[in-house]
């Protein structure tokens, strides 16, 4: 790393104060980038990586050499896809079953009308805009100049894979991810009345005040509402399946096969309390079939694991006639009371629904609409982050463990300001970062070629199957082979640092990050608490000797509490801690091209300095050379054709010191 091993690289030096700054070579062929990391098989969803090598002294005036990479990833277009396609089958659905209430009263028929009108408008919009992002085959890219782009509202900004790879000369090579990406945020929503946190909490507060006619269900019953509805939708079909198994079984007579089908009918069948009279029958038969035929050892029982006295009494099997003639009948009142249930759970649910969105048209599905896309923009990036941990961990038992243990960290940084529209993007990144948590993660073999994630579920909770060779796969732990869900636990920490935060901070409001970066705290805290009592006895043990977690924790909770102007020791503990505990970390701001770049450079050498020996004399110099010639001002160019950190004199004096760009590399540019 850092040799020009077949002259595919281009020198590059730069000279700061009349003093040569650290080498930089420039890569120029692709498979010189994945080749030594040994991770070739992230080529299906990294694509144009562009990688910088530069050669650092330690303290002790060796030298070190860094390969600093950023790739894009079809990811950002691939997930808003996959996306997009359940939502349009999840609303489907609700429409078909507000169709299908029944007759109405006038009133009720009315807004029925009214309703299906503006669902079927919000379908077609969705499958409009499907077909624009279905145009875009093989991008893997949104510009920050995009961001306003209506077509490409689900796509998130700037989306890279940041890597710094370390080789150093005492200590064993060393890996850091930072995805970085723009804000998730519906910038061609606007922020005229604020973000998602504020919406939803106005949107709430007024259906929960007013006097009007409907009935309020909180979010959380309109959820449970779905959720049942949902269940019902899987259940049903399976029921009927496993009750035609159960005939199946009587007409091969066969006691095991019996007694197997009604076990798996019966914890089907235990959330229908309304079905249970219709399946004791139905237990209570087989139980005198098999009686009969001399193979009573076990009962099959019913649902509580015991049979009913009178219904077992009450039906008396007659020797000459067929197993199958004789449950037949008892299998068609289950079906029929089965549907009966389902048919009334069906309405009474749906008509919650509709009563919601009759109440809040059209303001429940604009909202419903900027949730979405910032959902959409925020999954892509967590899917990113999630494959990329765990292709780089792969060997490594501790984390593989701990994933289906515990699950996996996520920690945002943000650096947007609590002034003027950033105000609005930081209340939808807010909401998009706690949607996350409806998110699990699913391992699966890859079958064919294709490897790209697969997303099932709804709105309420979706599954990211992800895909691994089956060689990989047969390394895993049972538990994740076997299909455990495996869980992640988003936390959001911003500190808002430039210009438009000093004028929130003497002048405006900054009640809102602090109260981000408190709740997030206790999340983090929460995540630290589980982690600690799941992971094994000698894990923990040797963890702690390694790492002070509880004293960062500790100091992290003292800076959110002291309310200090731009304190930044806060972005860096929390950090440090998502790196201690194996998270994914991630950087944003508006575009995550000008304060992201000055964050992630800091933050590679901040850890140079600490964990590599980086010499002392060449911090600043080393950070200098990678925002002048590494790959965060290619970033810059690549999103506004200019090689210009967005910024002027005026507003870099309101930035921490360490997150200013050196002399030239600044100046006017569209951001």
């Amino acid at each position: 790393m850092g040799e020009i091993e077949d002259g595919e690289a281009d020198h590059i030096t730069t000279d700061v104060q009349g003093q040569k700054c650290a080498l930089v070579y420039e890569c120029t062929d692709p498979e010189s980038v994945n080749g030594k990391d040994n991770l070739s098989f992230l080529n299906a969803v990294l694509k144009n990586p562009v990688c910088k090598l530069y050669r650092f002294p330690t303290s002790d005036n060796k030298w070190m050499q860094i390969r600093e990479q950023m790739s894009e990833s079809i990811l950002s277009f691939h997930i808003p896809k996959e996306l997009i396609s359940l939502h349009i089958k999840e609303d489907l659905c609700r429409n078909q079953e507000i169709k299908e209430l029944g007759e109405l009263s006038p009133h009720w028929d009315n807004l029925r009308k009214n309703v299906l009108t503006h669902c079927d408008e919000m379908v077609n919009m969705y499958q409009d805009i499907l077909t624009e992002l279905s145009k875009e085959t093989g991008s893997s890219f949104k510009s920050s100049s995009s961001k306003g782009d209506k077509t490409l509202e689900f796509v998130p900004v700037n989306l890279h894979l940041q890597r710094m790879h370390v080789h150093s000369p005492h200590l064993k090579d060393a890996l850091y991810d930072v995805i970085t990406v723009g804000a998730p945020a519906a910038h061609f929503q606007g922020f005229k009345n604020g973000g998602l946190r504020k919406l939803l909490h106005r949107f709430e507060t007024e259906r929960r005040n007013t006097g009007y006619q409907f009935i309020y269900y909180s979010p959380e019953n309109t959820a449970k509402a779905k959720e049942v509805l949902s269940n019902i939708n899987q259940l049903q079909p399976l029921i009927a399946t496993h009750a035609d198994l159960l005939l199946n079984s009587a007409s091969q007579h066969s006691p095991d096969s019996l007694k197997n089908s009604l076990k798996m009918l019966s914890e089907k069948d235990r959330v229908w309390a309304n079905v249970g009279k219709s399946l004791n029958c139905v237990i209570a038969m087989v139980d005198k079939l098999i009686e009969r035929d001399g193979g009573s050892e076990g009962s099959s029982g019913n649902k509580d694991g015991e049979k009913d006295p009178s219904l077992a009494d009450s039906i008396t099997p007659h020797p000459r006639e067929d197993w199958y003639e004789q449950l037949h009948p008892l299998i068609l009142t289950l079906k029929d009371c089965m549907g009966e249930v389902v048919s009334r759970a069906k309405q009474s649910l749906t008509f919650v629904l509709l009563q919601e969105l009759a109440y809040s048209l059209p303001q429940c599905l604009m909202l419903t609409l900027r949730r979405d896309i910032v959902f959409s923009q925020a999954l892509a990036g967590l899917v990113c982050g999630f494959i990329i941990k765990l292709h780089t961990s792969l060997h490594d038992p501790d984390f593989l463990q701990q994933l289906h243990t515990v699950g996996l960290i996520v920690q945002y940084e943000g650096l947007l300001s609590t002034y003027s529209d950033e105000i609005g993007m930081l209340e939808d990144m807010a909401v998009g970062i706690s949607d996350l948590k409806k998110v699990t993660f699913k391992i699966i073999e890859a079958k064919s070629n294709d490897v790209l994630p697969v997303i099932t579920g709804r709105r309420e909770h979706y599954v990211v199957e992800v895909k691994l060779p089956a060689r990989v796969f047969e390394s895993l732990p049972l538990q994740i082979k076997e299909g455990q869900l495996l869980r992640v636990y988003p936390v959001l920490f911003n500190v808002g640092i430039n210009e438009q935060q000093t004028l929130a901070e003497r002048f405006g409001d900054v009640s809102l990050q602090e109260s981000i970066n408190q709740e997030n705290f206790e999340l983090l805290k929460e995540y630290y608490t589980v982690f600690m009592e799941k992971m094994p006895p000698d894990y923990i043990s040797h963890f702690q000797e390694q790492n002070d977690l509880k004293g960062l924790l500790e100091n992290l909770h003292q800076n959110i509490q002291a309310k200090k102007r731009k304190n930044v020791e806060i972005m860096w503990l929390a950090a440090t801690i998502c790196r201690k505990l194996n998270g994914i970390r991630f950087t944003c701001c508006k575009s995550a091209k000008d304060r992201t770049s000055m964050s992630v450079t800091l933050e590679q050498c901040s850890i140079l300095r600490d964990e590599h020996q980086l010499h002392k004399d060449f911090f600043i110099r080393a950070l200098d050379c990678m925002r002048r010639e590494g790959c965060r001002i290619e970033n810059v160019l690549k999103n506004i054709k200019c090689r210009k950190y967005a910024f002027n004199m005026l507003q870099l004096m309101a930035f921490p010191k360490y997150y200013r760009p050196p002399e030239g590399t600044y100046g006017k540019a569209d951001t």
